[in-house]
């Protein structure tokens, strides 16, 4: 029932949100130099890697770490960039990986490949088994401001509780905190 939804839902949204992408892709190549998306290697389910597209929210040579890892992210960030993680709209391409069941809407979130210690800990405890998603348990609990300690509790518990209907209240809290914009590295 779940990939239905996933499936549904992301063809619906693909299709919806093709004009406003155009419109995003457009405003990136006339903000910066560069390609439109980034493709980020990723941890999926079992640990497989796969390729994880986002709208381009950084400068071409920025180090490919994780945001916080970065010693001033705020200068990497291109001005496009800036509205595009402040809405969540350049996880749009995102919905790509949810097509071809690579990710799924709720579940957590694709580790980097550099991120060894978090995918240690989540095999440790099987979380690597989930599918990851666009949004998760850990998003709508702190996303940014959790340490990986937390993160991968917190993942712990949406693999222990993981139900369509938790889902669909992790999707309308994810909406809830996108609008309000909270929880947003900037």
């Amino acid at each position: 029932m779940k990939r239905l939804f996933d499936l549904l839902m992301s063809l619906f949204l693909v299709i919806l949100l093709l004009p406003p992408s155009l419109v995003i892709a457009s405003l990136i190549k006339i903000n910066s130099k560069g390609s439109v998306l980034f493709w980020s290697k990723r941890i999926g389910r079992n640990n497989v890697v796969f390729l994880m597209p986002k709208f381009r929210s950084m400068k071409v040579d920025t180090p490919v770490v994780a945001s916080h890892l970065l010693t001033d992210p705020k200068t990497h960030i291109t001005f496009i960039g800036k509205i595009l993680r402040k809405t969540s709209l350049d996880e749009i391409p995102q919905l790509l990986c949810i097509l071809k069941g690579e990710m799924s809407f709720v579940g957590p979130r694709p580790a980097l490949n550099s991120q060894q210690d978090l995918i240690e800990m989540r095999t440790k405890l099987n979380i690597h088994t989930l599918l990851p998603g666009l949004t998760g348990w850990a998003q709508v609990n702190g996303r940014d401001e959790l340490t990986i300690e937390q993160k991968v509790a917190l993942d712990a518990e949406y693999l222990n509780k993981q139900r369509l209907t938790f889902d669909f209240y992790i999707l309308l809290k994810t909406i809830a905190i996108v609008l309000k914009s909270t929880h947003i590295s900037h």
